[in-house]
């Protein structure tokens, strides 16, 4: 267990994984790569997902079929996402306990935020592990900017790292820009529309939340 682990709250009935990042970088594509690889490998899980005034991305999941729909939880925010997930974690707490309730197995629950800036980053009093997901479409500079969701979150995601040639990304330096600027935490890239590097996201999720070698 790492120390960034030992400094949180004991164990809460299912462990809880934070996805954020800003709007249209992947993080609900990351999240449908996430649902069939965790099923396959024999894990009880269940979703969260944060939007404004809508469940539009809790019925996208649903109706993707690989997961059972009452599994997937809808948390209307009626705030900035991030209000949700870091200044007043209310709401999601009380999802996240509605679904410990309704399945005494459950090993793990993905919270996905809505959209945000990348300032966004989750309360420890939510989640166990975060992510951050940001596309490179985004531009090469985003870890030169330091924002909070960069530095500070347990994984970083690169995703559409396909795109890269294309937006004219020096992905290298993108890659050992984030090294530098998140002093030794995981940097992974992605392009979860063909799922590539998808199962390197879930090896490690395994390995640093649910403990399983």
């Amino acid at each position: 267990m790492t120390a960034q682990m030992d400094a949180r709250a004991a164990p809460r009935g299912a462990a809880r994984v934070g996805i954020g990042g800003p709007v249209g970088s992947g993080k609900t594509a990351l999240l449908e790569q996430l649902i069939p690889r965790f099923i396959a490998r024999g894990t009880d899980i269940a979703v969260i997902t944060n939007d404004l005034v809508t469940d539009e991305d809790a019925e996208r999941v649903r109706r993707t079929g690989l997961i059972a729909p009452e599994r997937v939880l809808a948390v209307e925010t009626g705030a900035c996402p991030h209000t949700a997930i870091r200044e007043d974690p209310t709401l999601n707490l009380a999802a996240a306990d509605e679904l410990d309730r309704r399945y005494p197995g459950l090993e793990l629950i993905l919270v996905e935020s809505g959209g945000d800036n990348l300032a966004s980053s989750f309360s420890l009093d939510l989640v166990d592990y975060w992510l951050f997901v940001i596309d490179v479409a985004g531009g090469d500079d985003i870890p030169r900017k330091r924002g909070l969701g960069v530095v500070q979150c347990d994984l970083l995601v690169i995703n559409k790292t396909d795109l890269a040639p294309h937006v004219r990304v020096d992905l290298a330096r993108m890659v050992r820009e984030a090294d530098e600027v998140r002093a030794g935490r995981a940097t992974l890239l992605t392009n979860c529309a063909s799922g590539d590097g998808v199962d390197a996201v879930v090896e490690r999720i395994a390995r640093e939340v649910l403990f399983d070698h």
